[in-house]
């Protein structure tokens, strides 16, 4: 009785907790889409990353930096990385840019090339990487909404 009981917490546990994980947009052709919210979210992200970059560059050349201030800063940075990169491939590579849509390979090379530069954001504080990503956001978004 006691083991069953247990399971059924253990379930409940684990729904309660992976309900809680589900992204608050999934493929599910819904038809509720702000393209231009993402954008937006997306020149956010780099403004925070680059934020980070300049704080951890600043920290570093402390002579008795902060420690902890310093990984705050990483994880900060890793973090808007990893949900723009959220962005890029769960949104627009999976969901917006289909595979019949007008300008899909430029579209698709300016996307794959966010990705990277998010990557590369994530391996060094070097602020070329977050003004490149910029201008390929950039780029993409007038592509995107060309008419």
């Amino acid at each position: 009785m006691k083991k069953r009981l247990l399971q059924a917490a253990m379930v409940l546990f684990c729904t309660l907790l992976l309900a809680g994980a589900a992204a608050a947009h999934c493929e599910i052709p819904c038809g509720i889409y702000d393209d231009e919210a993402r954008v937006a979210m997306l020149l956010e992200h780099v403004a925070t990353i680059e934020k980070s970059m300049n704080q951890i560059i600043t920290i570093e050349k402390e002579k008795e930096h902060n420690a902890n201030q310093l990984v705050r800063w990483v994880m900060n940075k890793e973090k808007h990385a990893d949900e723009l990169q959220e962005i890029v491939s769960q949104y627009f590579m999976t969901q917006r840019i289909k595979l019949d849509t007008k300008e899909y390979d430029k579209k698709l090379a300016l996307l794959h090339q966010m990705l990277v530069y998010a990557m590369k954001c994530k391996q060094t504080t070097d602020l070329a990487h977050t003004a490149k990503l910029t201008a390929v956001i950039k780029e993409f978004k007038e592509l995107y909404f060309a008419k």
